[in-house]
């Protein structure tokens, strides 16, 4: 489908939808600095196949949504969990299922404990405990770390952006499987490309959720499920079972060998844990 700009919470977002508007709904929120197109179109495809509305959109500061000046940004955490529900309102949803993937899980499960009438079902992907509390979980791999703490990019030079977020998968991939570095690069070229201010991403970095006081995650209600790669190298399985662990009847999934994030190779796995985790309850 064509991309569409609504107004959510007061700022111009670009979103899509895929399927018939009338199948259950199913929100995807990507995580920090990534664009709707992170969630690729054959996979909201497979969704929408499967009898689901499914609707994507880009955070702000990411792809063709509203953009502010690269280290200025204006806005907090909890206004990109306002915006979540801002895009429900925008295609008239009075609730959906809800999915979210790395930090986008963390503002999912935001979602579901401010806005908990909004939230049909969670499904949390490569994610950790989005509220505070003393848990002891494993730390990030060595490699994830020397990434993160030495790599470098001109935000200025696309090329050099390109370089960065290609280097940035490979690590997120983890180190069980194969990294298609071709494709890849040419994902993230038409990413880079497609975005308003490709150096606003960095913005993501800088923001917080001023220390806003929640409930425990134990209060959230609606089902849950956890999906995570054993070989996440920014947060290992220990992240997932936590959270599985403090959802109330939360169910874990791990996928074997998989890394961080939506990998194609578990599409399908992925797509068929959701489709059955969101049929509808008859009354």
């Amino acid at each position: 489908m064509a991309e569409s700009m609504i107004e959510a919470d007061g700022v111009a977002l670009c979103t899509e939808w895929f399927g018939d508007p009338a199948d259950p709904p199913i929100l995807l929120i990507m995580g920090r600095a990534g664009s709707m197109l992170w969630w690729e179109e054959g996979f909201c495809r497979m969704l929408a196949d499967g009898g689901r509305f499914v609707v994507r959109y880009d955070h702000r500061d990411t792809g063709r949504s509203v953009t502010y000046e690269p280290g200025a940004p204006t806005y907090n955490g909890a206004d990109l969990v306002a915006d979540a529900a801002g895009v429900l309102d925008a295609y008239g949803l009075s609730a959906a299922h809800v999915v979210g993937v790395s930090a986008g899980g963390g503002f999912a499960q935001f979602l579901a404990l401010d806005f908990a009438d909004r939230v049909l079902s969670l499904v949390l992907i490569s994610t950790s405990p989005a509220t505070p509390g003393e848990r002891g979980l494993p730390p990030p791999t060595e490699e994830f770390r020397r990434f993160a703490t030495t790599g470098e990019v001109d935000w200025s030079d696309n090329e050099s952006v390109i370089e960065y977020l290609v280097g940035y998968a490979c690590v997120l991939n983890g180190n069980q499987r194969t990294f298609d570095e071709a494709a890849s690069r040419e994902f993230v070229r038409r990413d880079v490309e497609r975005a308003r201010n490709i150096a606003a991403l960095q913005n993501h970095d800088l923001i917080s959720d001023a220390d806003r006081l929640r409930e425990p995650l134990s209060s959230i209600k609606v089902p849950t499920l956890v999906i995570h790669g054993t070989a996440d190298p920014m947060f290992p399985l220990g992240h997932a079972e936590a959270l599985a662990k403090e959802i109330n009847g939360a169910t874990l999934l791990p996928l074997e060998e998989a890394g961080h994030g939506v990998d194609r190779a578990d599409w399908y796995t992925i797509v068929l844990a959701i489709l059955k985790h969101t049929v509808p309850t008859r009354s």
